[in-house]
């Protein structure tokens, strides 16, 4: 072999190589995703309290910390000033559990009283998600679902 084509080859194996260990370290510092997003309302019907329902699969590559949820009317202050992670701070927990790799299941489940029907507005309302990875990693999803109340 000529000392051209050993040259070429090796420069190949080190930008190929180099190239490889960059989308190994890129793919470990992704923020968790979301993926499948669902709400479902049920409006109290008679004596039967309704419930809120939402579900997702979120994948982190360090793990899931938390994943907390946040319904709000589409024509609230939100809506107009934008919600934060701050916000989102006091939001009530979804439970997740794995479903393979490094992904997990997660479901928040609310019961909707007659009185929390009737003091809350009809229309369009939006389901935001805040989650946490175990590294630290976050994303701020604020319509991650929608439904109609």
């Amino acid at each position: 072999m000529s000392r051209r084509i050993v040259l070429s080859v090796a420069a190949g194996v080190v930008v190929l190589g180099g190239a490889g260990a960059f989308a190994l370290a890129h793919a470990g510092g992704q923020p968790p995703a979301l993926a499948h997003s669902t709400a479902r309302y049920t409006a109290p019907d008679g004596d039967r309290d309704g419930s809120l329902t939402f579900t997702t699969d979120v994948t982190a590559s360090s793990d899931v910390k938390s994943v907390k949820v946040l319904a709000w009317p589409a024509n609230s202050s939100f809506a107009r000033k934008g919600l934060t992670a701050k916000d989102m701070a006091a939001a009530e927990s979804a439970v997740c559990k794995p479903s393979g790799g490094d992904t997990e299941r997660c479901t928040y489940e609310v019961t909707v009283t007659r009185a929390d029907a009737d003091g809350s507005p009809r229309g369009l309302w939006h389901v935001a998600v805040l989650t946490t990875a175990e590294d630290g990693d976050t994303t701020l999803d604020t319509k991650a679902a929608d439904f109609t109340r």
